[in-house]
Parts: C-alpha cells; sequence; structure tokens
C-alpha cells in the first residue's frame, strides 16, 4: 500500500488520458455484461417448463390455429389428467411504443395449470367470474399505474376494434421465466366478439405422469394427423426453447461483439499503458539509480494497468448490475427474468484481470528490463 500513492500520482499526469481509458473499460464491460445476460435470460427461460405440461401447436407453424373442439379429444385420451388453451393477441395500448404480451385463455383449467402464477384468492375468484375481467403481472401494473376495478382499453391488430377490460387480478410469478409484464382474460370473451370462432393457438396437456411424455404426445399427434389441420406436440420445454431457436445463431453473433468490443477496448488500454511508459522512461532510470529494484518496478507499472481494469470493471459492471433493475427492464417484452447473473459477474471480472495483464505486461517488463544506462540518454 505504501507505493499507491505514487501509482495514483503516475495515473494522474495525463487526467484526460486516464479517464478515457477508465470509461472505454466500463463501456466494454457494461456491454459485456449486457451482452451476456441476453444469453443467460434466454438459456434460462428455455429450460422453463413443467415436468407433466405438453404444448401441442398446429403442425404447419405457431401462426396458425386449430379448432378448439381438439381439447375434448385430447382429454379423452389415455395418461391425459387436463387440457387448456391459449391464443396470442397482439393488442396494442396507448401509443404502442411499449410492447407487452395479452393472451385469451380458459381461466379455470389454465390457472389450475400455472401454480406459478400468484395471486390473492380473492382476485382469482373474481377475474374467472368476470366475462370481461383482466389479470395482470405486477411489472406491468407498475408501469402503466394501473388498479384493480380499473378498465383498460386495447386496439386490436390481429384482433381489429377497441377491446376492454376491467382488471380483476394481479399476479406475481414465482418463476420468473414466466415473467409479470402480461395480460390475461377469457378466451370466451375473444371468441364472442369476433363471431364464435371457435380456434385456439396453442393447447397446454397435463399428463397424469412426467414420464409418459413421449407416449401422450405420439397419441396425440397421431389421432389429428390425417385430419385438416394436423398437431405437433412437445414437452412445454422444448416449446419454450423453440422462440430463442427464431432468433437464430444469436449465442454466436452476440460472442463475437462481445469478444470484438473486449479485444478493441485492451488495444486502447495497452496503447495508453505503453505512451505512459515511454513518457516515463527517465524517470524510471531514476528510481533505478536511487535503489528501487527490477521486481518493484515492474509491480508498480502493471498495478497501474491494473487499477485502471479494476476502476473500470467494477463501475462498469455495477452500473450493469444496478441499471436493468432501476429501469425495470424486462428484454422489450421478449426476456422475461432478464438478469445479470453473479456468474456473468464473475466473468467480467476474470476479464478485468486478463485485460490488465495483458494491456500493462509488456511496459512492465520493458520498464524492469531497461539498462540504467541507456534509460539515463532519456533525462534531459
Amino acid at each position: 500500500m505504501k507505493y499507491f500513492p505514487l501509482i495514483v500520482a503516475n495515473l494522474g499526469r495525463h487526467k484526460i488520458r486516464t479517464t478515457l481509458t477508465i470509461l472505454s473499460v466500463i463501456a466494454a464491460l457494461f456491454l459485456f455484461a449486457s451482452l451476456r445476460s441476453v444469453l443467460t435470460t434466454l438459456r434460462t427461460n428455455a429450460q422453463f417448463g413443467g415436468a407433466r405440461r405438453l404444448v401441442t401447436l398446429n403442425a404447419t407453424g405457431l401462426v396458425f390455429t386449430m379448432p378448439v373442439s381438439y381439447a375434448n379429444k385430447i382429454k379423452s385420451l389415455r395418461g391425459v389428467h387436463s387440457v387448456s388453451w391459449a391464443n396470442w393477441f397482439g393488442g396494442r395500448y396507448g401509443d404502442g411504443k411499449v410492447f407487452f404480451g395479452q393472451f385469451a385463455i380458459d381461466p379455470e383449467s389454465y390457472l389450475a395449470m400455472y401454480p406459478e402464477v400468484v395471486m390473492p384468492a380473492e382476485q382469482k375468484e373474481a377475474f374467472i367470474r368476470e366475462r370481461t375481467a383482466a389479470l395482470i403481472g405486477r411489472r406491468l401494473a407498475e408501469r402503466y399505474g394501473w388498479k384493480i376495478g380499473q378498465d383498460v382499453t386495447l386496439q386490436g391488430t390481429i384482433f381489429p376494434g377497441d377491446w376492454t377490460f376491467t382488471i380483476r387480478g394481479i399476479y406475481t410469478p414465482t418463476n420468473p421465466a414466466i415473467g409479470d409484464d402480461a395480460m390475461f382474460f377469457h378466451w370466451d370473451y375473444l371468441d364472442e366478439r369476433v363471431g364464435r370462432w371457435g380456434q385456439a393457438g396453442w393447447f397446454i396437456v397435463e399428463m397424469d405422469s412426467a414420464g409418459a411424455a413421449g407416449t401422450v404426445a405420439k397419441a396425440i399427434d397421431d389421432q389429428f394427423r390425417n385430419s385438416s389441420t394436423a398437431t405437433k406436440t412437445g414437452t412445454e420445454q422444448a416449446f419454450q426453447a423453440s422462440f430463442a431457436g427464431m432468433l437464430g445463431n444469436l449465442s454466436l453473433l452476440l460472442g463475437f461483439i462481445g469478444t470484438a468490443v473486449v479485444f478493441a477496448i485492451l488495444l486502447v488500454t495497452a496503447n495508453a499503458m505503453m505512451m505512459s511508459a515511454n513518457e516515463r522512461t527517465g524517470e524510471v532510470a531514476i528510481l533505478k539509480t536511487i535503489g528501487y529494484s527490477d521486481r518493484t518496478l515492474f509491480g508498480l507499472v502493471l498495478a497501474e494497468a491494473g487499477l485502471i481494469a479494476i476502476v473500470g470493471s467494477v463501475l462498469g459492471l455495477g452500473i450493469a448490475k444496478a441499471f436493468y433493475p432501476l429501469v425495470k427492464f424486462n428484454g422489450f417484452g421478449f426476456l422475461p427474468g432478464f438478469n445479470v447473473t453473479a456468474a456473468t459477474m464473475a466473468w467480467g471480472a476474470l476479464i478485468a484481470v486478463v485485460l490488465m495483464i495483458a494491456s500493462g505486461l509488456v511496459p512492465a517488463l520493458r520498464a524492469a528490463r531497461m539498462p540504467i544506462i541507456q534509460a539515463l540518454r532519456k533525462v534531459e
């Protein structure tokens, strides 16, 4: 610690350069934490899924519907405990700039399948009882200031017109992968408004036993294989993972961007350290002359790079960790449970160590190995 004032004084010689270098490290670590958090959130959400739940889709694709009458046929199959269904609504609220999901569901069967969706019992009963009722996530309520009993009007896109709902419940998920910024309302209300449409976007199938997933899924698809609307059934976890697959090789893209950014900042930091070391060649000679060892000089120069890396990484990672919860960021509705994890923070710290060594090693070795006579030539 006795050399710390000397290290700070050396970095303070060019305050603008040191400040800009630290800001570069902050930006790099903030971006790294953000990009990696997108990947970790996608992976976490892809792993969500009840062990006893299957999802049945139209075999043609997710955007195509199926007759809701399929529910009774599915429920009659051996190994099936219960069936529910849902539709994507796709409405807009206000200026439509903020996205949140809206789903038409069969209230009783759907909520019975998802104990992860938690709310007071009286709110649940009120939501189930009222045809035009809506159930919203807590984050959504906080964002818009919505209250129980308030009317909310959405502008339909897939289903045109103004749709007014009365908020009867506010839920808090026990699993962040579900998200707390969605709206649920009665499928019956949707069906009635569009003229007894009788279609479902997907079915959720609860099995008697988790071990029967393959058998039950095959039985469902075999039943409708020769019908006008064939189905494709898989585990709920596979259904969640399919959304990540729609984004293509996002892991490779974000990994490449993150690596490029960190490498660029490494060059900036190394350049700053080399410039600083060249400017102080004469000082190194004087320090050696008065008795500073090569090991001490090596440590002093490396410590300067370390201080820049430590300050930049602490601020960059700290800002990332605090920023997203502060602004209640939800990944634009596609990344529920978005969070900078402890593992991401640890990886960021490791990058800071690598940055310190890579940017400070060459200047430190040069200062330690420089002959005193050669260095003294720089002294004016």
